[in-house]
């Protein structure tokens, strides 16, 4: 049994207890008060030097609370919920790591970030899909699971939608995109540039390089009710470009391909069609999914060769042509886009030695 979650989304617990001192920080919320100290000790241009990253939310939580801080542990949502599968506290996997600091290539936290008086509450690390023990009794007894049931270490959702898809040559790319838009490239080079949002995750000896936008489904159902998009979609023509320059965000700030928390949103002008309001808000995410794949490959990555698509926009078809006319590349939707598919493709292997 394994768990995928949301990278990034961070949890502060009592060490000795499990329980929880404070509130979860979001994936996606930042934390600007903490960027200039995780700035003056990191590497330049580091993947937590991103006001989101797991490492700004543990500084801006160590920095404002009165807590006792010697028995604390930071999990992130994936390894939390694996905690209560199978009973140790304090374990994470290098995937859902990478945001606090933990180095892959290493295998290692690095010294500038163990030398800091928080690193007591940095957790444990070992790769994605290892055993780390049997499911605890109780659950065991309580919903019937095997007495031999292992709890594997988790990943995170983008790569265990990945994992799902089955895209295992570099140049194969997957982009999730459900509330929000997340790309993963597989890659022969690791590529890192906190200034993109860009950060590279190991994926046995290849790299799965991307980042994560703001744009995505959930700025869709600000707008049109899901009877709707299933309507309007319909009357799209795909094969036409849209003129309408949209950058659809539910709120302000960005974080992939251009890192910025003060980027606003842009939705107007409003054509009376909501047919061609949609289309002009389809493409412009396609636009923004193209503008990744490019700033990828500029910065050395393996070249995109291939897209296949998880997530609730993976049903509409009408997107699917619009992304492929704008990327260039085939695009089609994974035969399996349940990232919980991918989670469980990765304990098989972290029992069987292969998927």
């Amino acid at each position: 049994m394994s768990v995928d979650g949301t990278s990034a989304t961070t949890m502060i617990l009592d060490s000795k207890s499990g329980e929880t001192l404070g509130r979860p920080f979001l994936y996606n919320e930042s934390c600007p008060d903490a960027l200039p100290i995780v700035k003056s000790i990191a590497p330049e241009n580091h993947t937590v030097c991103l006001g989101s990253s797991t490492l700004c939310k543990l500084v801006s939580w160590w920095n404002s609370s009165d807590t006792d801080k010697g028995s604390v542990v930071l999990m992130h949502q994936a390894d939390w919920l694996l905690w209560l599968l199978h009973g140790k506290l304090g374990i994470s996997d290098y995937n859902n790591a990478l945001k606090v600091g933990y180095d892959p290539e290493l295998e290692s936290y690095p010294s500038w970030l163990l030398s800091q008086p928080y690193s007591n509450a940095l957790p444990s690390v070992i790769a994605p899909g290892k055993p780390i023990g049997h499911l605890k009794e109780d659950i065991t007894q309580k919903h019937g699971f095997s007495n031999d049931c292992v709890v594997c270490t988790g990943t995170t959702d983008s790569i265990a939608a990945f994992l799902a898809a089955r895209a295992t040559q570099p140049g194969k790319a997957v982009t999730s995109l459900g509330s929000t838009l997340a790309i993963k490239l597989l890659s022969t080079r690791r590529i890192e540039d906190a200034r993109y949002g860009v950060y590279s995750h190991r994926l046995d000896d290849k790299w799965l390089v991307g980042g994560a936008s703001n744009t995505g489904g959930a700025v869709l159902r600000q707008i049109f009710t899901d009877e709707q998009l299933e309507k309007l979609s319909k009357q799209i023509d795909p094969s036409e470009a849209s003129p309408l320059d949209y950058y659809p965000l539910q709120t302000a700030g960005e974080r992939f391909p251009v890192a910025d928390p003060n980027m606003m949103p842009r939705l107007l002008p409003r054509p009376e069609s909501d047919v061609q309001y949609l289309h002009g808000i389809l493409e412009s995410i396609a636009r923004i999914e193209g503008k990744a794949y490019s700033l990828l490959k500029g910065m050395g990555a393996t070249p995109v060769e291939e897209v296949f698509t998880a997530g609730g926009g993976s049903k509409n078809e009408k997107w699917i042509k619009i992304r492929e006319r704008v990327l260039g590349v085939p695009v089609s939707r994974a035969i399996q886009t349940e990232a919980a598919y991918g989670a469980a493709l990765l304990a098989l292997k972290g029992m069987e030695g292969n998927i």
